[in-house]
């Protein structure tokens, strides 16, 4: 066989050889002048720039980035930032300053309620619930000084419950509170209808018949322009009402709903009634010798009317709504 000879091209093939194009010129100092650059631009969209002008007012892509970077710079400024700093700790160290004030004012008013002692506290649960062979009902006072730059004021001011048995305090409401919910929590168990949404129940039921009180007894304190009432007393006397529920509870789950039961919630209900009855005598029913501020020197002069209604509004809210809200406290459980 005939050898195999490969094929020899006739003509010779040019290959163009390709070449990168030249870099834009380093000495420009923006990048419009650069050819390539201004060239991506259609004449006329820049309108009064001119052609080859980037579109909204000269702020291409380009220009964004700039500005960018500037905002950037800014903010990462060592100087920029520790001012910042500075301005955002101060800020926040009056908020919490002004914050700290309050709380602290708050429990400065609310601290002398749970100045109690043992002795005042087994005493003082004897007068409610044995509220007819105490005697006397009013309470103590004290005067106190206070020096400012120009003058000195003297201002009468009560004694807290550690120092004297007829001061309304905090201790004995809540601690009576918090066994009245567990008590309740402990009879629902007995029956076997416990389940822990009970306690959510009696606790907003029980927060919500004393908020729903001290509402009433302050509207009718303001109708009645009683201006000498504090709120935080007005809770503490609202709140005594749980310690007479809590024994009714207690008789109507050991000895049955009968007349035992009913007997014993109407000797607690009149001694609480008794109680609030002698005790807010003195806050809302100031005596001509025993008031201590302008509102209850203005009432002692005041009109036979005006005290005949404040009579008949303690009268009320001792008797009338005490008797509502301890039926609707100690009823279903037991």
């Amino acid at each position: 066989t005939p050898p195999i000879h490969h094929p020899v091209p006739q003509r010779r093939v040019q290959v163009p050889i390709m070449k990168s194009p030249p870099p834009p010129p380093s000495t420009s100092s923006s990048p419009y002048d650069n050819p390539y650059i201004s060239n991506a631009y259609p004449p006329g969209a820049g309108g009064a720039m001119g052609d080859g002008a980037p579109p909204n007012g000269g702020y291409g892509a380009f220009g964004g980035f700039q500005q960018a970077a500037g905002m950037g710079n800014f903010f990462g400024d060592p100087m920029t930032a520790q001012m910042g700093f500075n301005v955002a700790r101060a800020a926040l160290g009056g908020s919490t300053e002004a914050a700290e004030k309050n709380i602290s004012r708050y429990l400065s008013s609310i601290k002398p309620f749970f100045s109690v002692t043992n002795l005042y506290v087994l005493r003082k649960l004897y007068i409610l619930l044995v509220p007819w062979r105490h005697h006397p009902w009013s309470r103590l006072s004290t005067t106190r000084s206070t020096s400012h730059a120009e003058s000195t004021q003297i201002s009468t001011v009560y004694l807290p419950p550690r120092e004297d048995l007829n001061s309304p305090d905090m201790y004995i409401p809540v601690m009576s509170f918090v066994t009245y919910i567990l008590l309740s929590a402990l009879i629902y168990g007995v029956s076997g209808i416990f389940h822990p949404e009970l306690l959510g129940y009696t606790a907003t039921s029980a927060m919500g018949a004393v908020m729903f009180e001290l509402l009433g007894l302050k509207l009718g304190c303001y109708l009645l322009n009683i201006g000498n009432s504090q709120l935080l007393d007005l809770i503490a006397y609202s709140g005594y009402k749980f310690v007479g529920c809590t024994v009714s509870i207690l008789v109507t789950s050991m000895m049955g709903k009968g007349w035992v039961s009913r007997g014993v919630f109407t000797y607690v209900f009149l001694a609480n009634a008794f109680f609030l009855l002698r005790s807010l005598k003195y806050v809302l029913l100031p005596d001509q010798d025993g008031a201590h501020d302008s509102a209850a020197n203005v009432y002692s002069t005041g009109p036979r009317q005006q005290r005949k209604r404040r009579t008949w509004f303690l009268f009320a809210y001792s008797y009338v709504v005490q008797l509502f809200f301890m039926l609707i406290l100690t009823s279903g459980i037991g």
